[in-house]
């Protein structure tokens, strides 16, 4: 899984009267030229093959139809998977923002990255890994285990492993068969992300297989045998911040 960084950019202008914008410095207007700069960061300026997400989660600004605001509000979280590209992005938000601000003639930016909040990319023990899988396939079945691409997710359990602890995550399919199998067929009809409003795990059989796989995995840890199989689950699912 990915690094995750959170950026908060305060667009500062200056407010007025809707009527007479040539009065003002428009930080809407400017708020939304950035919005659509940043993108460039990805677009332009990063390899392709590089993965690089920037998104703008979040944006505030003004409470009035015909009142131009003094500053608008932007959140967002930019995901990578090396630590240079994470610098290169960081950077260049950084300068886009303070660019967009000097061609509109408008007061400096507020960018603010909290670094408590950053969380690195997850990398799984190679060696915990391959020592868990036949299990988890013993205890569900071949057919019902599989890898999985990386992706721009973020997890702060990476931090244990990031500390010298060996780590494996995995994911548990939460979707019933019959989502998971319109997905499949239709790829217009995705199953829903985590945050979406239309995400709803099915209650079982997914926590029995949770806690079934937790338990064989950390008996397997200990020299235990494993537990008995369950029933078919669907094969996806997600979690993430």
């Amino acid at each position: 899984m990915a690094n995750v960084d959170m950026v908060d950019i305060t667009v500062r202008g200056k407010g007025g009267h809707g009527a007479w914008p040539h009065m003002t410095v428009d930080p809407v207007v400017l708020a939304s030229r950035l919005v659509l700069d940043l993108q460039t960061l990805v677009s332009r300026e990063n390899d392709p093959t590089d993965p690089l997400v920037i998104t703008v989660g979040s944006i505030h600004g003004g409470n009035k139809h015909n009142i131009i605001p003094n500053e608008v509000e932007l959140q967002l979280t930019v995901r990578s998977t090396r630590e240079v590209s994470r610098k290169r992005a960081l950077e260049g938000i950084a300068r886009m923002a303070r660019a967009a601000a000097l061609g509109a003639g408008a007061p400096e930016p507020i960018l603010r990255i909290h670094p408590s909040w950053y969380t690195p990319a997850l990398l799984n023990d190679d060696a915990l890994t391959r020592k868990t899988i036949p299990v988890f396939k013993a205890a569900l079945g071949a057919e019902r285990v599989h890898a999985r691409p990386p992706m721009m997710g973020g997890e702060d359990f990476a931090v244990y492993g990031r500390q010298g602890v060996p780590i494996f995550l995995y994911f548990l399919g939460t979707q019933s068969a019959d989502l998971v199998a319109l997905a499949e067929r239709d790829p217009g009809r995705p199953l829903p992300s985590l945050h979406s409003d239309r995400f709803h795990p099915v209650a079982e059989p997914t926590i029995k297989t949770g806690v079934l796989t937790m338990s064989a995995a950390v008996l397997n840890l200990v020299g235990k045998e494993t537990a008995r199989p369950v029933g078919p689950m669907a094969s996806r699912g997600v979690k993430g911040n």
